[in-house]
């Protein structure tokens, strides 16, 4: 089964989860997010498999930054803030299956792998 991270390279904490997956063996697929930025679809995707809202992987000084007001949008109208500005999603966020995992710490991943 395939395992991909949605990646900041500029983010050690990304680095370093990256690093965690390599490690056990497994290279998996990189999406550099800010690149190419997930769309409302695969957004609402990813934060199921979390278990999450979208509330809960704002970076909030990017977030702010951007003009986002979390407080003042609903679940979907953040979704779309976040598709329009990629940079406030937490990260990285790594996948595997039906199930996916934020990498903050970075050691949250090994148990999903």
């Amino acid at each position: 089964m395939s395992v991909t991270i949605y990646h900041n390279p500029r983010c050690s904490k990304s680095r370093t989860t990256l690093e965690l997956i390599r490690e056990k063996g497994i290279e998996p697929n990189i999406v550099e997010y800010l690149e190419t930025p997930p769309s409302a679809a695969e957004l609402k995707d990813l934060l199921t498999k979390l278990g999450l809202k979208a509330k809960d992987i704002v970076r909030k000084k990017e977030a702010g930054e951007e003009g986002i007001d979390v407080a003042a949008l609903d679940n979907d109208a953040l979704i779309k803030a976040l598709v329009a500005h990629p940079r406030a999603i937490e990260r990285p966020i790594v996948v595997k299956g039906a199930k996916a995992v934020m990498g903050r710490p970075p050691e949250n991943v090994i148990n999903l792998l």
